[in-house]
């Protein structure tokens, strides 16, 4: 099959096209902006990139078109193929219909914590053997991509007696509550069909398609509705909204973890931490990952992965081994004792948790952090009154934007610990200016922000 993928050089369209092509489909595709790093890694696996988003590529006559949710009516070759009435679907269906109907999927949901969760849960399920496929909105660095197929599933087979269904292959997702695509406003994880789910937590966010939080905890329901009874729900005890979205009906055995929940992790010196079913000691984990909702992570993805049958001890060494994902507290230098972080972190709560476990790592140390408030609902305003809450643990603020007004509304409790900054030479130059040896810095984007951490890291490189 031919397939031509409008956006697809979106993370998840890009992971649908790498999957699609291993599975041996001819793969093709568009977007407004083909350039490195995905541009790359697509022409590397034998795809063809059309930058722009021209109605002539109809004539490539691909078998369907699929759609990212990125594309808008008005789009040129979205309104050919509607004019035409050329066959198209949404990328989160076409995955559905194509690649995860004769899966064991591993789904995890949740305002903040899917990448992290997911790559943890992949690599235990690797870890154990088991060759999961996985489509994941990061890199883990355990793996140095993004989504692939994993084991090719055996035939479906009928059981004569029970008439249940054999599945014979693992696959994980990160299940994304943001809208399908402009035909389907569904979020995306509804197409996806858990056998195991988790909740990690629920907040609100993305404002642009979301008008409140009630409507996030409907989407929610929708997707708990559809996990069958011999599946399982996997949910964050400490987080009254999904308590609420279960009261509103649950088929479905659940298990909980956090604080007072049957699952739950005591830290101890050095940032290990002690894993406990119940009052039942399941091993003790050692590793380098910083912070509470980490460790929310990793009970999660140990729970999930026993459900699919790995020993928790077994998840537990994984761990041990596991190497974070790309842009979740990376670090990406160290220059005269100054160390550089790259997180991806844009909603305060995210903010906030990560800056905590920065400081309980680095004790008094200074915590200098560069803030691009870029995603759609920082933009419109909605964490105004947030936002500098989340930042008391750093010691000053670079904020980069050209909204200099929003921001300084956002960020006037700070007072001097901010400054403001739309110059990206600028904000370099006074970032370099403050900063001395035994210093953190951490860039905070949900976007590439111009590549500011390999330029700081040069310019700290030249001043030593």
């Amino acid at each position: 099959m031919h397939i031509h993928i409008l956006g697809i050089c979106g993370t998840f369209m890009g992971g649908i096209a790498a999957i699609a092509r291993e599975s041996g489909h001819k793969v093709t595709g568009c977007d407004q902006n083909v350039y490195p790093p995905m541009s790359t890694q697509l022409e590397s696996q034998g795809i063809e990139l059309i930058s722009g988003y021209s109605a002539e590529q109809i004539q490539l006559q691909p078998d369907i078109f699929v759609i990212g949710n990125v594309i808008t009516r008005g789009n040129p070759l979205m309104e050919e193929i509607l004019n035409r009435n050329l066959p198209y679907i949404s990328g989160p269906q076409w995955l559905s219909e194509n690649i995860l109907r004769h899966r064991w999927v591993l789904a995890v949901a949740g305002t903040h914590g899917k990448t992290t969760t997911s790559s943890m849960l992949a690599w235990i399920l690797d870890y154990a053997g088991l060759n999961p496929g996985f489509l994941i909105g990061g890199i883990p660095e355990n793996f140095g991509l993004s989504a692939r197929i994993g084991s090719i599933p055996l035939e479906h087979t009928q059981d004569s007696e029970s008439g249940s269904a054999e599945i014979s292959t693992f696959f994980v997702i990160e299940a994304d509550e943001y809208d399908t695509a402009f035909f389907d406003k569904r979020s995306k994880f509804v197409h996806y069909h858990p056998r195991t789910a988790v909740l990690n937590n629920i907040e609100f966010d993305h404002a642009d398609i979301f008008p409140d939080l009630s409507a996030i905890k409907r989407q929610f329901h929708h997707f708990v509705r559809i996990i069958p009874n011999n599946g399982l729900i996997v949910a964050n005890r400490k987080d009254e909204n999904i308590k609420q979205v279960l009261t509103q009906g649950c088929w479905t055995p659940v298990e909980e973890f956090g604080t007072e929940a049957s699952w739950n992790a005591q830290l101890l010196a050095n940032n290990a931490m002690d894993i406990y079913c119940g009052r039942i000691h399941q091993g003790r984990l050692h590793w380098d990952l910083l912070g509470e909702h980490n460790r929310m992570n990793a009970l999660a993805a140990l729970i999930a992965a026993r459900h699919a049958g790995v020993p928790v001890e077994t998840g537990i060494t994984a761990l041990s081994e596991f190497k974070n994902v790309k842009r979740r507290m990376e670090k990406c230098g160290t220059i005269n004792g100054i160390t550089i972080y790259d997180d991806f972190a844009h909603h305060p709560t995210a903010i906030q948790t990560t800056l905590n476990g920065l400081r309980t790592h680095i004790g008094q140390e200074r915590i200098i952090v560069v803030l691009e408030p870029r995603s759609n609902t920082m933009k419109m305003g909605v964490w105004k009154d947030y936002l500098a809450h989340s930042l008391q643990e750093a010691d000053h603020v670079f904020c980069f934007t050209r909204d200099s007004q929003w921001a300084k509304s956002a960020l006037n409790t700070l007072n001097e610990r901010v400054d403001y900054c739309d110059d990206l030479n600028l904000l370099i130059k006074n970032i370099v200016a403050i900063t001395k040896p035994g210093d953190h810095i951490l860039i905070m984007s949900n976007g590439s922000f111009d590549g500011i951490h390999d330029k700081l890291l040069s310019v700290l490189q030249e001043n030593q």
